[in-house]
């Protein structure tokens, strides 16, 4: 199932025949209710129903033939909290039961691309945003409908003021418009200086990546090194570092050394690297072009 995309824009754009949504800071979520049972599949196309068994079994109300478009999150302190959402999509089935008690999933659905059998994709988005909302008010948490205004005033209220509830933006979509699956036929305006940079390298070692060595797309594409890894992040990019290589490869690339390859690390001075090639995609957020302070990665990228 191709999802849509959203282009980024600088400003909030205005005019008649527009909607605004906000932009929460999770998982894309594609949720297929099947005549047998609940597939869960993430934006890349991989299946994640495993580690959602809470928002799986919420999917069993819906009728056979049902596909809703979303982001996953989980709530935490008042917000949402991403690198818990994280924790949850890495979660082996044993642990996700557990965690889906003490970190329920939270499902915040703005599209319904199939209902009852239905393909609504070539319907207007007025009128799967109407059907989208008779069908999830009356099941409640955790499938919830994602709040949407016409008014650019309260949209830019909600610009201002929920960052505190951790979410990173806006979606802005026209009425008139039908799914544009696989095309970024949407708009996103995010708060935060957030954009995906080039991984052409890792410090430590492809089963411990410490940090990132990044090519920015604005500047100079000096590299950089990005700010120590998160567990989870270590975890994705150790998976995805296995993925590209044989295991015969990869133990003799583990041995090997990295090859000559230096980066200037803010407080560090010179440090070897790893080279990549081709490199990985992140999302990092930087607020400029200097090389202070650091970038942090948001997430990998899936490559697709």
């Amino acid at each position: 199932m191709r999802v849509a995309l959203a282009a980024t824009v600088r400003t909030l754009p205005r005019g008649a025949g527009l909607a605004y949504e906000p932009k929460f800071d999770g998982h894309r979520l594609v949720v297929v209710r099947t005549a047998e049972d609940v597939v869960l599949q993430a934006r890349s196309g991989r299946i994640v129903t495993a580690a959602f068994p809470d928002l799986a079994s919420a999917a069993v109300q819906l009728p056979a033939g049902t596909v809703l478009d979303g982001e996953v999150v989980v709530w935490h302190a008042g917000r949402t909290d991403f690198a818990l959402v994280q924790r949850r999509a890495a979660a082996t089935p044993a642990r996700a039961a557990v965690l889906a008690q003490s970190l329920p999933a939270s499902y915040a659905a703005f599209d319904v691309l199939e209902l009852a059998g239905l393909d609504l994709r070539g319907r207007t988005y007025e009128r799967r945003r109407a059907l989208l909302v008779d069908l999830l008010l009356p099941l409640g948490p955790p499938l919830q409908p994602v709040p949407m205004t016409t008014d650019p005033e309260l949209a830019a209220t909600w610009y201002e003021t929920l960052p505190a509830s951790g979410i990173e933006g806006l979606v802005v979509k026209r009425l008139d418009q039908t799914y544009p699956a696989g095309r970024r036929g949407w708009q996103k305006l995010r708060h935060t200086e957030v954009r995906d940079a080039a991984v052409v390298g890792y410090t430590g070692t492809p089963r411990r990546p410490l940090a990132l060595v990044l090519v920015l797309p604005v500047g100079d594409e000096t590299p950089l090194v990005s700010s120590p890894l998160t567990a989870a992040l270590r975890a994705d990019v150790a998976a995805a570092l296995a993925s590209r290589e044989a295991p015969a490869a990869g133990a003799a690339r583990a041995a090997a050394p990295a090859g000559g390859a230096t980066v200037t690390a803010i407080g560090l001075g010179e440090i070897p690297f790893r080279p990549l090639d081709p490199p990985l995609t992140a999302e990092v957020r930087h607020p400029s072009t200097a090389r202070h302070p650091p970038p942090e990665v948001l997430r990998l990228r899936a490559e697709l």
